[in-house]
């Protein structure tokens, strides 16, 4: 491949709704452009941006995936976003880099919850963006109709470039509505046909919104227009592109990427309308560490700057990160400094991925994207830039984990391969956490939905060949009390020589503080000073385990009251046993409940939404404790619930909203569990641990 400058460049992402067609439109591209000598089927496993395992069996993208192709003396490098809304942090890095963004729609499904979302977090990038009306070969296929819902979705910046020629039920070719040309589809080529008659009312609508967007980027384009002066094809072609770029305008054109059809067209319109890198001439960055912000120019001279958008662990080669270059030149055999990690990484051979095909190169250039093996301190979301001049590039903004489970190995001896495993593919995912939890030792992973869990565990036992089952993770609940007692422990034991001899009196009651409080009012030293820290260490001990259930005990307050003590035989090991049976025999009786933890949730749905959302946070035992309106045509719901009410929260919050709502939530205190679940729960703890016990 030749050196492009970044005039010629084109950094473009695919996104839609799952399903509508960008893993066969990118392919349509590559062959197009001759990168591939043969079109592969994303239902034959054969395509380029699918290569992973995991996609070939689910015939689904999981990971974007990036492929550089040559056209009419332009380089484009197509971003292939996956469209299912687990795999968004993929996403969210494919349109962190892009220049701009084509989403697709079919023909036959039309706007789906996907093409909202697509549309927004392009929007949220600020990149232009076009429809792609695809699939037009399907049955029942309806341009007319997905325009109309285009514009009712988003407004009037959505202007056809081009309209369908029909022949029965058919697609045949288009109209282009920009040059007034039509085109018809003769096996691979496009030849010239006269534009249908039954097309012209539409075409003089359209043409009108043409002109009238036309006139909106310009004073003087809008003095010709109100002058009744027709514009010229230039004038045409800097206002479309004007307006493309600050995004008032979003073109629609269609195709059928499967029989090759429109593809050649949506090339062309990439290559003359969409922004190069250069339309972005300043690039803003951060001092490491600092708010400070410096500017760098968007040029090959300036020092460097790239962003790692994309991490693929691979078992064999070992971690590929992938990089667009915002500033200065990369080049091989070279040195660059990591300001995050505050180290320099040495850069071996660099290359352009084209799927997971590596195609070597000698530097890249400010706009251009690549890869690197095997650096030893980077991951996503790092700024490699030069060591002369420390600066950090804008983080892609990713989405927190919604779903969690817990992870258990199906054979026993596994729990090493599988912490590296899941270390590896954290790497990989910013959208996957794993951590293990100390109190209920269970190792509890976290991701955007339910498919994005399956795909870990296929890929754990694909990659790191362990096999594990995927539970629900155990609730932390707690233990207290809510009645003062007083208790005696006495432990006192004769064998042969030295005997054991301790002898307190205790008083519990609910306590101020988490952490158990402990105090003694010892009168005449019934019980010796150098016995109270023995005392203490019984009873810290003790609460790990709660009376009801096993669960730690919180909100205690003991107070060492009084006792006795024997010259020879009393001990610090004969105090703490003293303290734990007063603490066994004591709790009891001191009114002990359960406490579960109760988490903060914030719902943010359409207003549509709210009557279903918030009669099922009541179901979960929820108290809603407000509503607001937020951005974007939101609205909050903030309430408290449960957290053994929220496991499955992500799944059915998606399937209540059609996957247009998302949450957050965070632990805000403890609380005690209504009488009828502690039951429950105390009953299945109990059972839990004398099956432990026997087998023990």
């Amino acid at each position: 491949m030749k050196d492009y400058t970044a005039g010629k460049l084109r950094n473009v992402c695919l996104m839609s709704h799952g399903g509508a067609g960008k893993t066969t439109l990118a392919e349509a591209m590559l062959f197009n452009t001759g990168a591939l000598d043969r079109f592969g089927k994303v239902n034959d496993g054969n395509t380029t941006m699918d290569h992973d395992p995991e996609e070939i069996k689910r015939k689904i993208s999981i990971s974007t995936s990036i492929a550089p192709c040559e056209w009419k003396d332009h380089k484009i490098n197509i971003i292939d976003t996956p469209g299912y809304f687990d795999f968004v942090g993929e996403v969210k890095s494919g349109t962190r880099v892009a220049d701009s963004a084509v989403i697709l729609v079919p023909a036959k499904g039309g706007v789906a919850v996907g093409t909202e979302k697509s549309w927004a977090y392009a929007k949220e990038q600020k990149i232009p963006r076009m429809f792609f009306v695809s699939k037009m070969d399907e049955e029942h296929a309806n341009f007319f109709e997905v325009l109309d819902q285009l514009k009712d979705t988003f407004g009037k910046s959505v202007v056809p470039f081009q309209l369908p020629i029909l022949e029965g039920e058919k697609f045949i070719g288009f109209v282009d509505v920009v040059n007034m040309k039509a085109k018809k589809f003769d096996k691979d080529k496009l030849v010239d046909t006269d534009i249908p008659a039954s097309l012209n009312d539409r075409i003089e609508e359209i043409r009108e919104a043409l002109n009238e967007a036309v006139a909106e980027t310009s004073e003087e384009l809008m003095e010709k227009y109100f002058g009744g002066e027709e514009f010229t094809s230039e004038e045409m072609l800097s206002g479309l592109r004007a307006g493309i770029a600050d995004c008032s305008i979003a073109p629609v054109i269609c195709g059928a990427a499967l029989l090759n059809q429109g593809v050649t067209a949506l090339m062309d319109i990439i290559v003359d309308y969409m922004p190069s890198p250069e339309h972005k001439p300043v690039i803003k960055a951060v001092k490491p560490g600092t708010d400070t912000v410096v500017e760098l120019k968007n040029s090959a001279d300036e020092k460097l700057s790239a962003l790692v958008f994309k991490t693929i662990a691979d078992p064999f080669v070992g971690k590929i990160s992938i990089f667009r270059v915002y500033s200065g030149t990369m080049k091989s055999d070279s040195t660059v400094y990591n300001s995050r990690a505050e180290k320099n990484e040495k850069i071996a051979q660099i290359f352009m991925l084209r799927g997971k095909k590596q195609l070597p190169v000698d530097k890249l250039i400010a706009g251009d994207i690549g890869a690197v093996a095997k650096l030893q301190y980077t991951s996503t979301n790092d700024t490699l830039c030069d060591p002369s001049n420390p600066v950090e590039l804008e983080k892609i903004n990713f989405p927190e984990p919604a779903l969690s489970l817990a992870v258990e190995p199906k054979a026993k001896g596994d729990e090493e391969k599988i912490s590296s495993g899941l270390n590896r593919l954290q790497d990989e995912d910013p959208t996957f956490k794993v951590e293990t939890n100390a109190e209920t030792k269970q190792t509890i992973i976290s991701g955007v939905g339910e498919q994005h869990l399956d795909v870990i565990v296929s890929k754990l036992k694909a990659k790191f060949g362990v096999d594990v089952n995927l539970t629900d993770p155990k609730v932390p609940y707690r233990e207290t009390i809510r009645k003062k007692v007083k208790v005696e422990g006495k432990h006192k034991k004769q064998t042969g020589g030295h005997g054991q001899y301790g002898h307190v009196w205790i008083e519990f009651e609910p306590g101020e503080t988490e952490d158990l409080t402990f105090e003694e009012k010892i009168f005449g030293g019934a019980v010796p000073k150098q016995y109270h820290p023995a005392v203490e260490k019984g009873l810290r001990e003790a609460i790990q385990h709660g009376v009801l259930a096993g669960y730690p005990v919180v909100n205690l307050k003991a107070t060492l009251v009084d006792g006795s003590y024997h010259d020879v035989d009393s001990s610090e090991m004969a105090f703490k046993i003293a303290a734990r049976l007063a603490y066994k025999k004591g709790l009891p009786d001191a009114s002990p409940v359960l406490l579960e933890p109760i988490m903060r949730v914030e719902v943010y749905i359409p207003d549509s939404y709210m009557g279903d959302i918030i009669g099922d946070l009541n179901k979960r035992r929820g108290r809603i404790l407000g509503m607001n309106p937020h951005e974007d045509g939101l609205q909050q719901v903030v309430a408290e619930v449960p957290m053994a009410e929220m496991f499955k929260y992500a799944i059915d919050l998606r399937s209540m909203t059609q996957g247009r709502g998302y949450f957050k939530q965070t632990f805000e205190r403890y609380e005690e569990v209504p009488a009828n679940i502690a039951q429950k729960v105390i009953e299945e703890a109990r059972k839990t641990m004398s099956d432990e016990e026997d087998d023990g």
